[in-house]
């Protein structure tokens, strides 16, 4: 990967489910670049086609044509091994269901994508205190799910996503389950992780108020790609560590 290629690259994709009079098509022929250190909000009404992006960037489905590069390597060729790997090693994922084990700990939960790395017991627990910490929550890491409040949650799940340190990192919906107020913290926080840490960050999202937080807002609607906002100023500004 040179210094000019980007990190997601599509080049007309699209995305098609059934056959015949079944058949519907979520993509069309859409080419969009993303580059490390970006912020994006993919916004669009339901039936848009964001979330069908969202999978195809996180190697989670197959284009039906077109090419998919993430830093410069050919994912739509790569076989459903290596695309795990890719996803093992690269990217992090954040749901509106935060998707923790209800009887592990925090700390348990960070853990999880460093045993599938094969790191030993001790590194991990480096490794998953270090994320904790980062998210604000390093003294909760002996507290299950149960115990802790939904924006708690979303925070050791944020945890669980970083502590591979990805080049991307996927959030769908990520605020959909909370209040207003826990909202603006997962917001901050990731603002914070993307201005401080350089993470790049793909949101999607159907609400403004959260999308406002990304310098770049890119809009599908009916299967296309309509609007491509580059260049804003997000709304947070420069985020300190401890505001979230």
């Amino acid at each position: 990967m040179t210094a000019d290629t980007p990190l997601i690259e599509f080049r007309g994709i699209g995305k098609r489910y059934g056959t015949g009079e079944a058949q519907f098509v979520a993509l069309q022929d859409i080419s969009l670049t993303i580059r490390e250190g970006e912020f994006v909000a993919i916004m669009g009404p339901s039936g848009s086609g964001k979330s069908t992006a969202m999978n195809i960037i996180g190697a989670l489905d197959r284009p039906s044509w077109g090419e998919y590069l993430f830093s410069g390597v050919h994912v739509e060729n790569l076989t459903n091994d290596q695309r795990a790997i890719l996803r093992r090693k690269y990217l992090g994922f954040v749901f509106q269901g935060f998707n923790l084990l209800p009887r592990t700990t925090a700390l348990e939960n960070v853990e999880l994508p460093l045993v599938y790395r094969g790191l030993s017991a001790k590194e991990r627990h480096v490794l998953a205190r270090e994320a904790l910490d980062r998210v604000g929550l390093l003294e909760w890491e002996s507290h299950t799910p149960a115990e802790l409040s939904g924006g708690q949650q979303q925070r050791v799940a944020i945890a669980r996503a970083i502590v591979i340190k990805p080049k991307l990192l996927l959030a769908d919906e990520p605020t959909g389950s909370l209040d207003s107020a826990r909202s603006v913290e997962i917001m901050e926080l990731l603002t914070d992780l993307n201005r401080s840490d350089g993470i790049t960050i793909a949101l999607v999202t159907h609400e403004p108020d959260m999308a406002a937080y990304a310098r770049r807002h890119i809009v599908f609607k009916d299967g296309r790609l309509v609007r491509d906002d580059q260049g804003l100023p997000g709304k947070a500004g420069a985020v300190s560590r401890s505001a979230a």
